[in-house]
């Protein structure tokens, strides 16, 4: 199954790490963490909205992070409607 990250974007349930609320997470080894993605080039804004979370998956091997608009509320309660245990 999939879950909807906004703006066409979706990632399959399964792949899914974690999903980190922005502003509860702005301790420097989250800024470090995702300042380093960037880098990396494996961190993406789904939207250029106001970030709210980010979601960390890993498909074949290659991690992801993808930076969205959406709360981490809402994604969490999509993998729960698809049967998801978070």
């Amino acid at each position: 199954m999939y879950i909807y990250l906004g703006s066409d974007t979706v990632v399959r349930d399964s792949d899914i790490i974690g999903i980190f609320d922005i502003e509860s997470s702005v301790k420097p080894d989250t800024r470090e963490y995702l300042a380093a993605a960037g880098r990396r080039r494996t961190a993406g804004y789904v939207s250029y909205e106001m970030p709210k979370t980010f979601v960390t998956a890993v498909s074949d091997g290659k991690e992801r992070v993808y930076i969205t608009n959406v709360s981490r509320q809402t994604i969490i309660k999509r993998a729960k409607g698809k049967g998801r245990q978070i």
